[in-house]
């Protein structure tokens, strides 16, 4: 096998990431761009730790999701960033937050469990979008009458929010969605400003998404 110094590992590395269209695991790298190199897997958790400090003051920084390791501006840029693309950020109704956020904080969960907490059923387009933009997904489920699925988040989900695992989320004790505790609502859309979409621009470009609670929901019915 080949050597490679430490300063080369370390370029080609931060190289790697930066290219890469995707978030890259360690696992990645040692199948991909390390292969055939003598590298061990401290090396290479020891190089990724000196990235995150080389970064760690400048507007672009190494962070590690749940893919893997990219590239992506500071939150605190993102009020300015933003003016760089035309487009509006997208608005995602009150409803479809509170469904996500019950998904997020209790999964896995019916859709019968989430409109017994919301007190209104969920409707199907709320879903629906959740599971198209791949946050959401169906694991199993639940075995009384009727099989209701059940549904978890992704690692796209964790990925957009820039979230290793699940216990990156924010801590709210009981997660009770209700008129005092509104602010709940935006737990999830707070730091999303930055978080790479499908369709924004690559990890390593400053991103434009940002989740922002909509005045208007989707059509409900009360219970």
């Amino acid at each position: 096998m080949a050597k490679i110094s430490r300063a080369q590992l370390k370029q080609l590395i931060e190289a790697a990431i930066f290219v890469a269209e995707q978030p890259i695991s360690q696992e990645q790298m040692q199948s991909t761009v390390l292969d055939g190199l003598v590298i061990s897997k401290t090396m290479l958790k020891d190089t990724l730790a000196e990235l995150k400090l080389d970064y760690q003051t400048r507007g672009i920084q190494l962070v590690e999701v749940a893919s893997g390791y990219r590239f992506q501006s500071m939150d605190s840029l993102s009020i300015w960033l933003s003016k760089l693309w035309q487009e509006q950020a997208p608005r995602y109704s009150r409803a479809m937050l509170e469904t996500l956020s019950l998904i997020a904080y209790r999964q896995p969960i019916t859709r019968g469990e989430i409109e017994d907490v919301r007190g209104v059923s969920v409707s199907s387009q709320i879903m629906k979008t959740l599971r198209e933009r791949g946050w959401i997904k169906i694991i199993g489920h639940k075995e009384v009458a009727g099989r209701p699925s059940l549904y978890a988040t992704t690692k796209t989900f964790l990925d957009y929010f820039s979230l290793k695992s699940l216990s990156d989320l924010p801590s709210n004790g009981d997660f009770l969605v209700s008129k005092e505790t509104d602010n709940q609502l935006n737990i999830l859309s707070s730091g999303a400003s930055n978080r790479p979409t499908d369709d924004n621009p690559p990890q390593q470009s400053a991103d434009r998404a940002n989740i922002e609670p909509s005045n208007a929901d989707e059509t409900e019915q009360l219970h």
